[in-house]
């Protein structure tokens, strides 16, 4: 069972995820809890972040959904998955230097593809919607699809 508080170091100190890894020297070190169904994060993105002045990039908006459907995932099914599709909606612009919710919930899954829905907030209004599909890979797959071995913190977390 995996613990209530969820990052990065899971994976090892050394992992070098942009979402997650506790290490990442421009990452976003996220940190998430489980919240009911599925996974919360507290983010605030600092001016490194920006696309147009004062606001969070899109793709990185669309990082921060990826990281935390593949949250929701590893708290439900204790797996981690490969991103295979992204649909989503910007409802509004995720400010700088505010901090923002993202919320992730598993919607469906079969024992190889998990579809999960995403929401971001800040101060009160929904930024950001998004329903993720992810694929779930024995740890072959993973290393094939990485072209490179599985690091042992992960194998444990492979189909």
């Amino acid at each position: 069972m995996l613990p209530h508080h969820l990052d990065g170091s899971l994976f090892g100190a050394d992992q070098p995820c942009f979402g997650c890894s506790p290490n990442h020297p421009s990452g976003f070190h996220l940190k998430l809890v489980r919240d009911g169904e599925g996974v919360k994060t507290l983010f605030t993105p600092h001016d490194k972040y920006q696309g147009p002045p004062g606001v969070m990039h899109g793709g990185l908006v669309m990082t921060l959904a990826d990281e935390v459907a593949a949250w929701a995932i590893l708290a439900k099914i204790g797996k981690f998955g490969f991103t295979t599709s992204f649909e989503g909606k910007f409802r509004a612009p995720v400010r700088v230097g505010q901090e923002a919710q993202g919320f992730g919930r598993v919607v469906k899954e079969s024992s190889r593809v998990v579809r999960v829905q995403v929401r971001i907030e800040q101060n009160g209004a929904e930024c950001f919607d998004g329903l993720l599909t992810f694929v779930l890979l024995d740890r072959a797959g993973a290393e094939k699809l990485m072209g490179r071995p599985l690091p042992d913190a992960w194998a444990q977390f492979a189909r």
